[in-house]
């Protein structure tokens, strides 16, 4: 799941809430929500952690964390 769709059923503030909770701006949350940015290695663990992990590093970082095939 991307953070666009993970955001998509949310209240309002839900993005600066997320933001405030992975120590991020809520400018850069948009940035890595639109996908014009894209989240360090440690920032996509966090980003995991405080979705529970329904928008998953991989997705974030396929780069980094994705399937070797």
């Amino acid at each position: 799941m991307t953070l666009e769709e993970f955001f998509r059923n949310k209240p309002r503030g839900a993005k600066v809430e997320l933001a405030r909770k992975v120590g991020i701006s809520k400018t850069w949350m948009s940035l890595l929500t639109s996908g014009r940015s894209v989240p360090s290695p440690e920032l996509a663990h966090s980003l995991e952690r405080h979705t529970n992990g329904q928008v998953r590093r991989a997705d974030l970082r396929p780069d980094l964390f994705g399937r070797i095939v």
